[in-house]
């Protein structure tokens, strides 16, 4: 399910407050998301195929199991 516009509307970067746009992320990152993720999901195994990344600072913030994680810790470096 993708993120839900309506969400998407008010979130903005926790780092830079700028506008986010969902991503697709290439399979390698998705893969190793779902291992950094999988710990913490108890039954089920987490579904990672997007992020949203900032217009401004282009730090991609991982959807894990339709849950956007907002942490800057979390961001996956601006692609260069």
């Amino acid at each position: 399910m993708p993120v839900d516009p309506q969400l998407l509307e008010i979130l903005v970067c926790p780092a830079c407050k700028a506008d986010l746009e969902v991503v697709r992320l290439d399979t390698a990152t998705a893969e190793a998301l779902v291992a950094k993720y999988r710990d913490k999901f108890r039954d089920e195994e987490p579904v990672v195929e997007e992020g949203l990344r900032c217009a401004s600072c282009r730090k991609t913030y991982p959807v894990v199991s339709d849950i956007p994680v907002m942490l800057v810790e979390e961001a996956l470096p601006a692609a260069e």
